[in-house]
């Protein structure tokens, strides 16, 4: 796995030089953008992240450059945004020239024939430079060594905290906490008559929301989602620990009403100082602190994510990348959009235009050569780094598994099986019912799932 030293400024990516040539085959026959004097308009969904935003908002620059395309943006909340762009590829519809898609999605859309293969492009685009792009973000968003997404930011999960209210209640957060260190600082950091949760960790029910921070605790505790003969293991006793362990630790010293808050609600505590400690996504750093009250801001610091007994690697691996769907009538000019919103040259200019917290990271390799971003990310900038090259999406758990995703399975299925154990969990911290009987429900529906589908030997 490649390993950049921020300090001396040098990248080691083990990826091989595309070639430098134009190759055949990458034409579709569209207009590729008023290549014939017309003009052509491209529809572009997109997730509702703030660094997405900014994107749209720099959307000039590209139509500037690129005259016969016009650009109009579907933006949604995530859990939104998947089951709209999924009706569409699924129906062949043809409603997005270019769809906004998760790692998990990508291989499974690329088996089914719903997004184009990109290497064709990629070579031919050699100022768009494939080469620059972070081996394990390139990863998740290829099927078989093949690119079927460009990515626009690629991420970890790691901590953050108010290094002020640790150092007021005695506590000591280390660069490489564990999971009982970090609930013994909550507990500490807590401050009932101040307004401040101890910490914020999602609660919202979604594979992508609650279920994503959860399973990376289950693993780390020695825990996994099914073993190698598909056999769910959602009461298993590392999985019940786990589970009891997040629920408990909202309950005890989280923010409250914490089942109806994501990463959004999470966020804006955090950075408004309503919380001491937050987990969550490394792509969220910028924005915290550019969010941050002038009390918050200068006392937000990072640490890598917490392990827990099973002392494993807990950070998620993700990117959201831009694919192009076989439906799209404009390939071409979807094409030079991705180019231009995933280029070295976007990630200057939105660090120019608005602000070095607002680029998309952890996709390439020469973000981390910017002198202005290094400066403006030195808190946080080798710790996304890091955290992206120790995730292990092969080999997310302790014992062998036969499937692979650190924050998610990565199957057909798993979008409804996740659905269904995140609603569960969250009633599980919303008090509703304990968590064993979230987990036996959460058993007996994962283990009907995997049987319908013919998983089970």
């Amino acid at each position: 796995m490649a390993h950049i030293n921020l300090k001396r400024g040098i990248v080691g990516l083990g990826i091989a030089a595309i070639t430098a040539g134009l190759l055949a085959g990458c034409s579709t026959g569209d207009s590729g953008g008023g290549e014939d004097g017309g003009e052509v308009t491209i529809n572009v969904a997109l997730a509702a992240n703030p660094q997405m935003k900014t994107a749209e908002s720099l959307i000039s620059d590209f139509e500037e450059k690129n005259p016969g395309i016009k650009v109009k943006f579907t933006t949604l909340p995530e859990n939104e945004l998947r089951p709209a762009v999924t009706k569409d590829v699924a129906t062949n519809a043809g409603q997005f020239d270019v769809a906004m898609i998760g790692s998990y999605e990508v291989p499974i859309w690329a088996d089914r024939g719903w997004i184009v293969p990109l290497d064709d492009y990629a070579k031919e685009d050699t100022e768009w430079n494939e080469a620059d792009l972070l081996e394990p973000i390139k990863n998740i968003v290829s099927k078989d060594d093949v690119l079927y997404a460009s990515p626009f930011y690629g991420s970890s999960s790691f901590l953050f905290y108010r290094k002020d209210l640790a150092e007021k209640a005695g506590v000591t957060i280390s660069e490489t906490p564990t999971w009982e260190e970090v609930q013994a600082a909550a507990a500490a950091m807590e401050d009932e008559a101040a307004g401040i949760s101890g910490l914020c960790l999602r609660g919202l029910p979604g594979w992508g929301q609650n279920l994503a921070a959860v399973t990376t605790v289950i693993n780390t505790f020695g825990g996994s989602w099914f073993n190698e003969d598909w056999e769910p293991q959602l009461t298993s006793p590392e999985t019940k620990e786990a589970v009891q362990f997040y629920v408990d630790s909202l309950r005890d010293y989280g923010q409250p009403d914490a089942a109806k808050d994501g990463w959004e609600g999470c966020l804006q505590q955090f950075s408004q100082g309503k919380t001491a400690i937050w987990y969550d996504d490394t792509v969220f750093a910028g924005s915290a602190l550019d969010q941050a009250t002038p009390e918050v801001e200068p006392n937000i610091a990072f640490a890598m994510a917490p392990t827990g007994p099973a002392d494993l690697a807990s950070g998620w691996l993700w990117s959201w990348g831009l694919g192009i769907t076989e439906s799209s009538k404009n390939k071409d000019a979807a094409w030079k959009f991705i180019s231009w919103v995933t280029s070295e040259d976007y990630i200057k200019l939105a660090g120019e235009e608005a602000g070095w917290d607002s680029i998309p990271p952890g996709s390439r390799a020469s973000t981390y050569e910017i002198p202005e971003y290094l400066e403006a990310a030195d808190r946080y900038a080798e710790l996304t780094v890091a955290s992206i090259e120790a995730a292990d999406p092969l080999q997310p758990t302790v014992d062998p598994v036969p499937y692979t995703g650190v924050q998610y399975v990565q199957i057909p299925e798993f979008v409804e099986i996740g659905d269904f154990v995140s609603q569960q969990i969250a009633g599980a911290i919303s008090g509703t019912q304990t968590v064993d009987e979230a987990l036996e429900k959460s058993q007996e529906y994962a283990l009907k799932a995997v049987t319908d589908a013919g998983y089970l030997k």
